[in-house]
């Protein structure tokens, strides 16, 4: 039986992944371990508030994904590891962190996590999550408004400026390397069953 395995879940901004990695918690609960990408937004202490929102944080270079990758190497040793908290209110990484455990399954999601080979390469499961463009922006329009509290020119501007082209040129892109792609998001809730149901087989030991 395989000790560990790593599925990663990718999509757009707004696509629906962290919808779906969040359902397929609530049916694990503590049996699995999920790691966001996001948390490994690089921090920038030098810079202003103007300055660090005004950065690219649709580019891989924004993550500090090379910590990533250390973490899982050591999880998938037995290690136990801590992850960054990065506060989107401010735009820059939190001085807290979350210890971790290492368990059977990780979960690691985030826009950019099929782009980066060595990260790809360490997964066993690659989804990708695809959702029609104008439902992504309309998703992440109420959600930087509600939970970012964004103006719309902020967000219009910045999707215009850097989520777009950063999506067309290194997140769709990476959509050729996934095993499993579901469309529509969280709405699609017969691929969140295969997934969950895929993930059962992965703990009883039945793949």
């Amino acid at each position: 039986m395989k000790n560990n395995w790593i599925i990663g879940v990718c999509g757009g901004s707004a696509s629906g992944k962290t919808t779906i990695v969040n359902r397929i918690s609530e049916h694990f609960g503590a049996d699995i371990l999920v790691i966001n990408h996001d948390s490994y937004y690089k921090e920038h202490n030098d810079m202003t508030y103007e300055e660090r929102s005004k950065l690219n944080y649709d580019h891989p270079s924004s993550f500090e994904t090379d910590r990533l990758v250390r973490d899982l190497n050591a999880l998938l040793k037995g290690e136990e590891v801590d992850v960054p908290v990065y506060d989107f209110s401010v735009h820059n990484r939190s001085q807290e962190v979350t210890h971790v455990a290492p368990k059977q399954i990780i979960v690691v999601e985030g826009i950019l996590v099929l782009e980066n080979k060595t990260l790809r390469d360490m997964m066993d499961v690659k989804v990708y999550v695809d959702t029609d463009a104008d439902e992504r922006l309309m998703r992440r329009i109420r959600r930087d408004m509600v939970e970012r509290a964004r103006s719309i020119d902020s967000i219009l501007g910045q999707y215009a400026e850097t989520v777009k082209p950063m999506h067309e040129e290194f997140i769709e892109p990476s959509k050729r390397y996934a095993d499993i792609i579901i469309p529509r998001g969280g709405e699609n809730e017969a691929g969140i069953g295969m997934m969950i149901s895929y993930m059962d087989h992965m703990l009883r030991g039945e793949i």
